[in-house]
């Protein structure tokens, strides 16, 4: 994208973006924590940085008193909104990192500092002994007995984000950082402790991604499934069981592919994965491509903010376009 189409693509976002600061899907779609944090870190990219914030405020006001979110609202449907109560680990960690994406553009974001450390402490209370973290817990108490690759690579990152936030806010957790540590040494060494899904994706690319996976043992990742997942010319499929290729796996693997220092790799990506973009700025949530029709029939302001952050990355844009290898 040129920085205009970058704008527009913000623009776009921006103007789905409710009044109360819930980023939904789509206009009039439901909303989660995760991909509501992957929009508004994309609006804190180009700039809107005041809708970005009322993004991390409708969840500072979201947040329930244990300190978890529901893992799916439909703003304005019922009270709280909530369609979906149960907790899902990854979705209260990630907040983390869109808060340290903030801090690397210069945003003073210390008053978050309550709702992040309630939401770690959600986090590690689904911890198994020291090592992973279960995926979700039921409105009754129940924990899930399943441990997820992607959700735990990406909880990795999330932890590390918020360490570095209340090291710099002045209120160390260095146990969110040994707890990071953990997981990934979990990931790496004790497979037989996660539930794979290896049809999807995520579970290729994200350990490269969030930094669980470095230097050869990286390489050796993404070369292992590359010719699986990635189709020339369209993009990359969230699963192998399917000719469906999509925006927000594309754009991930973007981000892996810079951290993994295979630049080349990530723009030649980021330009088959255009064809998802509308000139307004929009952008489409997948592409069936044997039949060239697109699938959901859906623009998703999470696609669109994965698209800033990819952009971002391998341009070097801002302060924050590192982000993702720190």
């Amino acid at each position: 994208m040129t920085p205009t189409e970058a704008a527009s693509t913000a623009k776009w976002i921006a103007s789905v973006q409710l009044s109360t600061g819930a980023i939904p899907w789509f206009e009039g779609g439901h909303l989660d924590p995760w991909d509501h944090v992957q929009a508004a870190m994309g609006l804190a990219t180009e700039g809107f940085v005041d809708e970005a914030v009322a993004a991390y405020d409708w969840l500072r006001h979201a947040q329930r008193p244990d300190g978890s979110w529901g893992r799916k609202y439909w703003p304005g449907a019922n009270d709280d909104g909530v369609e979906e109560p149960e907790t899902d680990a990854n979705y209260c960690a990630y907040v983390a990192t869109g808060l340290w994406h903030l801090e690397l553009l210069g945003v003073d974001a210390r008053s978050f500092f309550e709702m992040l450390e309630r939401a770690v402490d959600v986090v590690l209370e689904l911890q198994v002994g020291d090592g992973p973290i279960a995926w979700a817990r039921g409105v009754d108490g129940k924990v899930a007995d399943e441990c997820l690759v992607t959700g735990n690579a990406s909880i990795v990152f999330s932890l590390r984000c918020a360490a570095r936030l209340a090291e710099r806010w002045g209120h160390p957790r260095p146990h969110w950082q040994h707890a990071a540590d953990a997981i990934a040494a979990a990931l790496t060494h004790r497979p037989e402790l996660f539930t794979p899904k290896p049809r999807f994706s995520m579970d290729w690319y994200y350990p490269v991604m969030t930094g669980v996976l470095e230097g050869d043992a990286a390489a050796a990742r993404l070369d292992e499934r590359w010719d699986e997942f990635v189709v020339p010319g369209f993009g990359t499929r969230c699963v192998t069981v399917n000719p469906w290729v999509t925006g927000g796996e594309t754009l991930e693997l973007v981000l892996a592919l810079v951290r993994a220092g295979r630049t080349d790799a990530a723009a030649s990506l980021y330009a088959d994965i255009a064809h998802l973009r509308d000139p307004d700025g929009a952008w489409w949530t997948g592409l069936v491509y044997n039949d060239d029709k697109r699938w959901p029939v859906e623009q998703s302001t999470w696609t669109a903010g994965t698209a800033l952050l990819a952009r971002d990355a391998l341009t070097g844009a801002t302060s924050a376009a590192g982000f993702m290898g720190r």
